[in-house]
């Protein structure tokens, strides 16, 4: 008996402690054919995706079937965020309109308004699992607001001082990441925004910086420009401190999502500018998606990592022939992880079948 108790916690103890990063992933394209891009992904792999024809279509695509989101009016919409509900927030064009946010959510698409105003564009660009979205708003002034969309209500966030702003994360605390016009408009920062105050995230030298992404315990991610601004890195920014992520050799890397465990994906110019690759960025090493990639992969550049949830699943767009796709890769379980298991399952199957024949 002592041993099959000792044989359930070491089970126990296995399925429980974190496990290694996957050094492999697998390729899934998503059906959508050319000039298409998955954009968002939840928890339960579910996938924000779209099409970048004319019109821009968006989908939903959950267990290998793409679900057309519909539109507001006639010329499609772009699904941009994803919540862990499966909601999904973007922008559409109702008729005889400029674009709206919209959010959809089992078949069925609201138009979330705008901040007022004529001819101004808005798009809803993420959503959290209360159903509070964020995204931008122009009040027909030509100046785009970031906004906060809560209980049926568009609020304006405001800005940092200068005339625009822009809201690209949100997590479930209610913060936002995004950037910010500062004062006479010669400079734009990545912000945190919680309960009407703005924090400012500095850059890592230069004169601008986005924020992309934000997890569930506030760290954000995006890019910043460096000292001279020819050259912009991904960061993480994490209780008060931006780190530079590097980047691979090129001009521009950008970090666009981040999962829970502190994972981050984005894209990275290579040495020379002469391609662009996506990246995962785990235990403090940048990775090519690229070298990573099992057979499924053959033939395929992965260009942009768009979202990781915190499964390690990501969404991406990818190359093949010339033409871009919405893809998802999915980690391979290392084979020591796999052979410790399972031999724990043998030990607890041949001391169970020993318990009965005694």
């Amino acid at each position: 008996m002592r041993l099959l108790t000792c044989l359930f916690a070491f089970l126990f103890v296995l399925l429980a402690a974190p496990q290694a990063h996957a050094l492999l992933y697998s390729l899934t394209d998503l059906g959508l054919g050319p000039n298409s891009e998955a954009d968002a992904i939840n928890n339960s792999g579910m996938i924000a995706a779209d099409t970048d024809g004319f019109p821009v279509q968006g989908y939903s695509y959950s267990g290998g079937i793409n679900t057309s989101i519909g539109a507001l009016g006639t010329i499609g919409a772009q699904a941009i965020g994803m919540n862990n509900a499966g909601t999904i927030v973007g922008g559409s064009a109702p008729p005889s309109s400029a674009t709206h946010a919209f959010s959809w959510s089992g078949g069925v698409m609201t138009d979330l308004g705008t901040l007022g105003g004529a001819g101004g564009n808005t798009n809803a660009i993420a959503i959290n699992d209360s159903g509070v979205v964020t995204g931008s708003s122009d009040p027909g002034t030509g100046n785009p607001l970031a906004f906060v969309y809560s209980g049926g209500t568009m609020t304006s966030i405001g800005t940092m001082g200068g005339s625009q702003s822009q809201g690209n994360g949100i997590n479930n605390a209610g913060t936002i990441t995004g950037y910010s016009n500062l004062t006479g408009d010669t400079a734009s920062h990545a912000f945190s925004w919680s309960s009407g105050t703005f924090t400012d995230l500095g850059t890592l030298g230069g004169t601008n910086s986005i924020g992309n992404g934000i997890n569930s315990s506030g760290m954000i991610v995006g890019e910043s420009t460096l000292v001279g601004d020819t050259v912009a890195h991904a960061f993480l920014w994490n209780g008060g401190t931006m780190t530079d992520l590097g980047s691979f050799g090129g001009t521009v890397t950008l970090a666009n999502s981040i999962n829970s465990s502190g994972d981050i994906v984005g894209q990275s110019e290579l040495a020379g500018n002469t391609a662009t690759d996506g990246f995962i960025y785990t235990g403090g090493t940048m990775i090519d998606l690229n070298s990573v990639l099992d057979s499924s992969g053959a033939g395929w550049t992965v260009y942009f990592g768009t979202g990781i949830n915190d499964s390690g699943l990501i969404s991406a767009v990818g190359f093949k022939g010339g033409q871009s796709y919405a893809i998802l890769l999915t980690p391979v379980p290392e084979p020591a992880s796999l052979f410790t298991f399972t031999t724990g399952i043998i030990l607890l199957g041949a001391v169970t079948r020993r318990r009965f024949r005694s």
